[in-house]
């Protein structure tokens, strides 16, 4: 009687994967840029994953130490979503921490919030979902005959009128948090943020908007010692297909529905493709996405908890 392989390795590298998309079109990879036209279309494959649901294998905890008065927090830049959010208090240590919900509210219900800067125990929580892009503001520096060294909270620009209220700048390699502008001045300025050092910069540095994803929290933390630890769950991107050598960042489970959909988007760019095929290979991929999908999710049973309000 033959043994088995004894083994549980079975994975598909770049060039494996595309090859069988290939084929699956009746088609051969040949060159280098069928290759890249291949990766190209992998790339955007895992973007719709993305936008079609919560791929479980992306989501991942972090933590944000939360600052007395500081109402902005930046996250990672990857993140395409926070899913579960509570407000530690005792930052985790003994036994005294405690997890509190934190609700998510929309920018319609946070914007309407009288007094942002209000301080207490962070209830509420707006996630601005950002580019994470840096943009170069038109004829923005620090003022002439106004440097600032690594402890300085307040910042004065040459221009502040295309500079958005609240939000994160970058001067030289430090990322710069604030919520409060007065005249061509910066206010309370939070320093080193998004895992950047507080450093000097001379007068008339040039200066950058850095639309970072970030969390905006009401009422701002109160607590002196940096007490509350902001906790989440995040779903953060896939990563980018590399070179041929590298394999998709997918549990195995997801090889076949990756293979089947990388082989309809090629379907519909290359020459000689039957329709027929086509549309057979469109229908393949939405039997494997469901089949994916229906394996990849929570298996915990529903849990529902009433909230009750008292006035």
């Amino acid at each position: 009687m033959a043994a088995t392989s004894g083994l549980e390795v079975f994975n598909l590298d770049m060039n494996d994967l595309i090859e069988e998309a290939f084929e699956r079109c009746g088609l051969e990879l040949r060159s280098g840029y069928d290759f890249r036209t291949a990766r190209r279309s992998l790339n955007l494959l895992t973007i719709e994953w993305a936008n079609r649901g919560i791929n479980l294998w992306t989501v991942e905890q972090g933590q944000i130490l939360m600052n007395t008065g500081q109402a902005i927090y930046p996250i990672p830049v990857d993140t395409i979503d926070l899913l579960d959010t509570v407000v530690r208090t005792d930052n985790g240590q003994g036994s005294n921490q405690i997890d509190i919900n934190i609700t998510r509210i929309s920018e319609p219900t946070y914007i309407t919030i009288p007094n942002k800067n209000a301080n207490g125990r962070p209830i509420q929580v707006w996630i601005n979902r950002q580019t994470g892009q840096i943009a170069k503001i038109p004829q923005t520096k620090l003022a002439v005959g106004y440097p600032i060294s690594a402890t300085s909270t307040t910042i004065t620009l040459d221009d502040v009128s295309q500079l958005p209220t609240q939000g994160f700048v970058n001067i030289g390699n430090e990322t710069i948090g604030y919520q409060n502008i007065v005249g061509n001045q910066i206010l309370n300025a939070w320093r080193g943020q998004n895992g950047t050092t507080a450093t000097s910069h001379a007068a008339e540095a040039d200066v950058y908007v850095n639309n970072l994803p970030c969390i905006n929290v009401w009422p701002t933390p109160n607590s002196p010692g940096n007490q509350y630890t902001f906790v989440y769950y995040r779903m953060r991107r896939i990563q980018d297909a590399g070179s041929g050598v590298n394999v998709a960042d997918i549990p195995f489970r997801l090889i076949p529905c990756m293979v089947a959909g990388l082989a309809f988007m090629i379907s519909m760019k290359l020459q000689g493709v039957d329709p027929m095929r086509v549309g057979m290979l469109k229908d393949e991929y939405e039997q494997q996405w469901l089949i994916a999908s229906q394996e990849d999710r929570e298996k915990a049973a529903d849990r529902f908890v009433p909230r009750q309000l008292f006035y």
